[in-house]
């Protein structure tokens, strides 16, 4: 496939790139002030992975452009990161921004594996493992602050609120992108969208619980 063939698929790749990289950034700035220790530990290494995702994202991105990716040199985004995510300031942001960042990211990878298009040389099989466990921690940090105290548990629902728009938006872009479905890079009943809410509404739904 060609740069201008692939238009679609290297915007894909930066999205998801930026978003982790952006992520990576805060986990590590945001990370160290967590509430408990382990949390700030955790923060820390899901940090270094999350980046270490961008960097191999942006490679291929620049492979799909005809251009050699191990040559570059990452040092910013390039702004297609969700605004939510950008504007992370405090804790609470920041988890319902990695959890909902990584439901959608996940079902992506997911969708273009399962497609099974050999051409497009992806590299998101290697990144499956790290990826379920970022979706489970972020999980986890996600149900200890529904059930947290104060305002906390309101605060953290409109936080998640806020950019489970944007990752709708974007997921809606993906699964009807004309050049993806016909490339057969994401099949036709990807389904990203639902499966996307389904998970969110069950946390919101489910993840309180009467004691703790």
């Amino acid at each position: 496939m060609t740069e201008q063939n692939n238009t679609s698929l290297i915007e894909l790749a930066e999205t998801i790139a930026d978003n982790k990289y952006i992520l990576g950034d805060r986990l590590v700035e945001i990370g160290v002030s967590g509430p408990k220790l382990e949390a700030t530990l955790s923060a820390i290494a899901m940090a270094q992975q999350e980046l270490g995702h961008s960097r191999l994202i942006y490679r291929w991105s620049y492979d799909l452009k005809g251009i050699n990716g191990s040559k570059v040199e990452i040092k910013d985004q390039t702004g297609k990161a969700f605004s939510k995510n950008v504007e992370i300031s405090n804790w609470i942001e920041l988890i319902a921004g990695l959890y909902a960042t990584n439901v959608a990211t996940d079902l992506v990878m997911k969708a273009i594996i399962a497609a099974e298009n050999t051409s497009i040389n992806h590299p998101f099989s290697k990144m499956l493992k790290e990826q379920n466990e970022h979706l489970i921690y972020s999980k986890s940090w996600c149900k200890q602050l529904l059930n947290d105290k104060g305002s906390i548990p309101v605060r953290f629902k409109h936080a998640i609120e806020k950019v489970t728009i944007e990752v709708v938006d974007w997921l809606k872009k993906v699964e009807n992108d004309p050049l993806l479905i016909s490339q057969n890079i994401i099949g036709p009943n990807a389904n990203l969208v639902s499966e996307s809410k389904q998970q969110i509404d069950e946390l919101l739904n489910n993840g309180v619980v009467t004691s703790v």
